[in-house]
């Protein structure tokens, strides 16, 4: 199961109107299917990432607790960052 924060629902809004459209649908799917996942950098939170387009990547800051998946946050990323 996937719950989604107050904050993390808000964030769609807030990168919509900086012309940053990722969906609620974009989000699940790295979460369940990553690309790379770090569990170690902001444990107990785990950071799920996976490619936006050519140049970016998207990351999702969230915690699990048996078989929820709590979404904290998420965030665009250049991919020559985070590679």
């Amino acid at each position: 199961m996937i719950h989604f924060t107050h904050h993390a629902e808000d964030k769609f809004k807030i990168l919509n109107q900086h012309g940053v459209v990722i969906n609620k649908s974009k989000v699940i799917e790295t979460v369940l299917n990553p690309e790379t996942i770090d569990k170690i950098s902001r444990f107990p939170l785990i950071i799920a990432q996976s490619k936006l387009d050519n140049t970016h990547v998207v990351r999702v800051i969230y915690k699990q607790e048996g078989n929820l998946k709590t979404i904290i946050t998420f965030y665009p990323g250049r991919t020559k960052q985070y590679d």
